[in-house]
Order: structure tokens, then C-alpha cells, then sequence
């Protein structure tokens, strides 16, 4: 199997030819149950098309038995790559992960789970061809979800919006189709903390979206529990935006600038009036109150620090365990651009 590669210079904003292949990346994990059906829809599109495809599947440390199943369906199809990372890394890291390896001209983002159809990468493919760089999914709903999930989700994104440079909508998931120059402007932004909607928004390059509608999970239960959503909420927020920080000097202005007047105005009252038997009660509060909005930010000014200190560390983002190529087992000869099945 062989791909096309575009021209491409990471100090250059030319437009690369259109490449032929396409790769999909799909983190995996403890995917087990949907491994089957997902790679078999995947195949009938890939067949029928006529890119070349490579499937690359991103094992993020299942403890089920998905690299077990990942690695017999390599045997038989050629065009699927296996990584393998030594621990779950987290989806956003695994993404990257598949995106280093990725070498189509087009590269396909989706989840593991069958709640992104594969047959809508057809759509994809035909909007990309026609010159679009970036061809997203957009739920048409999310009815999906719960009613508590929805209504945090909102105000995530509206609070995001309102502090970041870069919006970004709440109806777009990782579900999309980016050219190769896309690919490589995401590839070069290495940090940790990553918020991958959120560095789609920063490369920018123009999008058109594509309206699906979220087929309920057939297996498993998410990943994302209300701790990891959180988690990635703070990092999408501390990723992309120094607002938190300016709100905290401007509040530290104000209540110095309300100390600074209250206590022109006691000054002028003492001497005026005499001494009065001060509140005790509007003392605690006011105490009580600076104290907390100081210690507040403090510990947000040390969520940045945080993130310095693990950028500065060097860290690679993920550790691979094996690919594919370690697989002992006797793959099939494959003809160039096509899928080849093992002999039964």
C-alpha cells in the first residue's frame, strides 16, 4: 500500500497538492466489543473507495482484550496500523499519537464506540476533494446525553467563548476530516495539557460542517466521567486563555480601591465623630471574603505554574509499547492501493 505524500514545508503557508490516501485515526479504549463492527464498516467504505486507505487504531491501554482483537484483524487487512502506548495516556494524547504516524493527505479523526458513522466519511471525502480544508461532524442534537451533561456543556462553552480568543462550538466533537497542512499546523503544537478543540480552533483554516445524528452506545460505558470532563474543562480553559489571571488584578484593584475609600471615610468619621464601637460581624465578612478570592487565585496562579513546570520537563507525550510490525504473525502480499483479506 502506498501513499501519495504532498509537498509540504512547516515554515510555509502554500497549498500542498491533493494527496490519495486517507488515513483514519481510532483511539481505542476497552473498545473490545465494538472492535468488530467498527473496522467491518470501515472496510466496506474503504473498499468501495477509490483513496487509498490505512486505518490506524490507538490502543490508549486497554485492560480488555482490544490489542488481542486489534492484532487479529491486522492479519487478515493490511491497511490496518496498530499503536500500542504503554499506559492510557487519555484520548487527546492517543490522538496525537495516531496523528504522527498519519501519512494520507486527508486525515480522519473518530471515536471507537460507533457513535460516529463511518459511512459519513464518503461526505467527508467528496467535501475535501471539492477544496475544503477541514470538514467537521455536527450532531444535529444532544438528546444522547443527559439533562445535567447538557446543561454543564453549555455553560462550558459559553464561559469558553467569553474568555478565549478562539470559540469554538459546543455541536463539534473530534469527529472530522483535516488536509495534510492542517494535520501538520496541529502536529507542531506539542504541549501536555491538550485540548484538541480548542487547537482546531487556534491552527484555524476554513471548515464546513456535516450534520449526523448520534446513534445511542451499543457497548460499554464511557470513558469520560464527570472527574475527566472537569479536567479537561480546566484545560481547555487554562490552555487557551490569560482572562482568569486579569480578572484576578482586576477584583485585587477593586477591593483595594473600596479598602482605600472605606478607610478615608472611618478616618473622616473618627475624627469628626469620635471613635464608634466598630462591627465585628461586617469585619469577619470582609476579611473572610478578601481572604478567599486572594487564596482563589493564588491556587489558579498556580495552575499555570503547573503547567509551565510540566511543559518544562521535557516530557515526550506518549510512550509507545509496540505497533504493528511486532505482530508475529504472516500477513498477506498486498497489491498497491488495495485491501487484501488473508486466505481463509
Amino acid at each position: 500500500m502506498t501513499f501519495d505524500q504532498p509537498a509540504y514545508d512547516a515554515a510555509s503557508h502554500d497549498r500542498p497538492v491533493r494527496a490519495s490516501g486517507i488515513s483514519v485515526i481510532v483511539p481505542c479504549y476497552n473498545e473490545y466489543d465494538s472492535i468488530d463492527e467498527l473496522l467491518t464498516r470501515l472496510k466496506a467504505v474503504a473498499d468501495a473507495s477509490a483513496h487509498t486507505f490505512e486505518i490506524i487504531c490507538v490502543n490508549d491501554g486497554s485492560a480488555d482484550g482490544t490489542w488481542r482483537r486489534l492484532c487479529d484483524w491486522a492479519a487478515k487487512w493490511d491497511a490496518l496500523k496498530l499503536v500500542d502506548l504503554s499506559r492510557n495516556f487519555g484520548k487527546e494524547i492517543a490522538l496525537m499519537a495516531g496523528l504522527d504516524r498519519a501519512r494520507g493527505g486527508a486525515v480522519v479523526l473518530m471515536d471507537s464506540d460507533l457513535q460516529h458513522p463511518p459511512e459519513l466519511l464518503r461526505e467527508f471525502i467528496a467535501l475535501w476533494e471539492q477544496g475544503h480544508d477541514v470538514v467537521v461532524g455536527v450532531r444535529r442534537d444532544r438528546s444522547a446525553d443527559s439533562a445535567v451533561r447538557q446543561t454543564a456543556s453549555r455553560a462550558f462553552y459559553r464561559m469558553f467563548n467569553m474568555l478565549s480568543e478562539v470559540p469554538i462550538s459546543n455541536q463539534q466533537g473530534d469527529f472530522r476530516l483535516m488536509d495534510r497542512r492542517v494535520v501538520e499546523a496541529v502536529k507542531r503544537m506539542r504541549e501536555r495539557s491538550r485540548f484538541m478543540k480548542g487547537i482546531y480552533a487556534w491552527v484555524g483554516f476554513g471548515s464546513v460542517g456535516v450534520e449526523f445524528d448520534v446513534p445511542e452506545r451499543k457497548h460499554g460505558k464511557t470513558s469520560f466521567s464527570p472527574r475527566r470532563l472537569l479536567n479537561l474543562a480546566f484545560d481547555g480553559m487554562l490552555s487557551f486563555s490569560t482572562i482568569p489571571l486579569r480578572i484576578g488584578v482586576l477584583l485585587g484593584c477593586v477591593a483595594a480601591a473600596g479598602a482605600t475609600v472605606a478607610g478615608i471615610y472611618y478616618l473622616i468619621k473618627t475624627l469628626i465623630l469620635g471613635v464608634d464601637v466598630p462591627g465585628f460581624a461586617s469585619l469577619m465578612v470582609a476579611t473572610l471574603l478578601l481572604s478567599g478570592i486572594t487564596l482563589a487565585f493564588l491556587g489558579l496562579v498556580g495552575l499555570y505554574i503547573g503547567r509551565i513546570y510540566e511543559e518544562v520537563k521535557g516530557r515526550p507525550l506518549y510512550v509507545v509499547r509496540r505497533t504493528e510490525a511486532d505482530i508475529e504473525v504472516a500477513k498477506p502480499r498486498s497489491v498497491p492501493g488495495k485491501i487484501t483479506e488473508a486466505a481463509e
